[in-house]
Formats: structure tokens, C-alpha cells, sequence
């Protein structure tokens, strides 16, 4: 499970917070969140749910979106 960062940045500037703000909430360090928003560094599912939660969305809609090649219609 990863991230999408722009959705997690969309997220958090919707709630009207700051990277430090969320980090509070969440209980990770500013640092972190912005390495993770910035997608250097993942998300740990646990964390994923906690900002989540923080922005009180669902944890899906942080998530990046998987396009599985073996499973697509072939022409």
C-alpha cells in the first residue's frame, strides 16, 4: 500500500492544515510527512490510516492507484 502524495497534500491543504499541524495529529515528525507528500519516503499503513483519519477521509482516497498490466484487456 503507498500513497499518492498529491492526494495526501490535497488533502491536508482541504482541511486547512499545515504539514506540522498534521504531523502533530498523526504523531510523526514534520520532516516525515513532508518526505511522504513529497513521495521520497511511504507511508506505513498504520500512519496511512492515522492521516487518514486526521483528515477524515477514507484511507482509499490517499492511496495510489495500481494498474495491474497482467489483468488488462489484450487487443
Amino acid at each position: 500500500m503507498h500513497q499518492e502524495p498529491q492526494a495526501v497534500q490535497w488533502a491536508r491543504e482541504k482541511a486547512g492544515l499545515t504539514k506540522r499541524a498534521l504531523a502533530e495529529k498523526v504523531g510523526i515528525s514534520e520532516q516525515l510527512m513532508g518526505e511522504i507528500e513529497s513521495g521520497w519516503r511511504s507511508a506505513t499503513p498504520i500512519n496511512l490510516a492515522r492521516i487518514a483519519e486526521a483528515l477524515n477521509c477514507p484511507v482509499v482516497a490517499l492511496e495510489r492507484k495500481r494498474t495491474d498490466t497482467a489483468t488488462a484487456p489484450q487487443n
